[in-house]
């Protein structure tokens, strides 16, 4: 049995729904599933509800978008067995999901005026039913008009350019102001959730985990598609030297993702969940 401990629904990033991961964990053999949709708790009593019915465990989860301000890198921290609905959480990641979503009405505005034939309509119909729009929502419009192939093509990396290495930034490029790194850790313990640092390969956050561990810290994700041999080296080193659960996910978006990735294809194995829910008994023992 296979367990897939990162992905997206259409409530964030995601372009599948809940009931179409649903399926999807019957294919592969997902057993335990943890959602950790963007900045958000939203429909996920639901889907443990829906989940037990099918005969899949829901671990209830999130992943929140922070930062770490001292060296200008993005840090992202999934939560796993989370309280859903935590007034913690709603207080932290709310003020994130409208900064996003007004960040793409304008990138949007932005791409009209430069002369790209779309619509806001256009874009939200691709974000129905979830917390608002992503950059990935402008790009599928974008493929519809025939401006692009693929989602992470060069059109993306014109558009959406963070202008480092002395660029210019792309002018659909609205700045994020993310939450603190640490503060994310905390909010999630305060929502008796279990910290886990995500991909650190993926934005180079490998230097922030002593500062992580030190705000509470419990696990580093090891395997994960955008992971190469030396990022998950450094990663298991830290989880040794740290005593971090080491864990793994496909981090799965569909459609939407980086690259092309098999569902429950980064599975960390049974040990791994196991060692989370000791993590939860040990940290929140009454």
């Amino acid at each position: 049995m296979k367990i897939e401990l990162h992905c997206h629904t259409r409530i964030s990033d995601g372009s599948f729904t809940f009931d179409e991961i649903l399926d999807l964990a019957a294919q592969e053999g997902v057993g335990h599933l943890a959602i950790t949709n963007h900045d958000t708790t939203e429909a996920l009593e639901q889907m443990v509800l829906t989940g037990r019915e099918r005969g899949v465990d829901i671990i209830p989860g999130i992943e929140i978008s922070a930062y770490d301000f001292e060296r200008r890198r993005r840090v992202h921290i999934l939560g796993y067995y989370i309280e859903i609905g935590s007034p913690a959480i709603k207080s932290l990641c709310d003020p994130l999901l409208e900064q996003r979503h007004q960040g793409c009405h304008t990138a949007v505005e932005r791409l009209i005026q430069a002369g790209y034939d779309i619509t806001w309509e256009e874009v939200m119909k691709y974000a129905e039913g979830g917390t608002g729009v992503y950059k990935q929502h402008i790009m599928h419009a974008l493929i519809d008009k025939g401006y692009a192939d693929a989602i992470y093509g060069d059109l993306y990396k014109k558009l959406f350019s963070r202008g480092q290495y002395g660029e210019q930034p792309g002018i659909a490029y609205i700045p994020t102001e993310y939450v603190d790194a640490c503060e994310a850790i905390r909010v999630i313990l305060q929502a008796g959730g279990v910290p886990v640092l995500a991909h650190p390969g993926q934005y180079r956050s490998f230097e922030k985990v002593p500062d992580l561990v030190e705000a509470g810290l419990q696990g580093i994700e090891v395997w994960h598609p955008l992971h190469n041999e030396e990022d998950e080296r450094q990663a298991s080193e830290l989880a040794k030297q740290y005593n971090l659960i080491m864990t793994g996910g496909s981090d799965f978006h569909g459609f939407y993702g980086e690259k092309d990735v098999a569902f429950g294809s980064k599975s960390p194995g049974l040990a791994a969940l196991n060692e989370i829910q000791a993590r939860k008994q040990a940290l929140f023992a009454k």
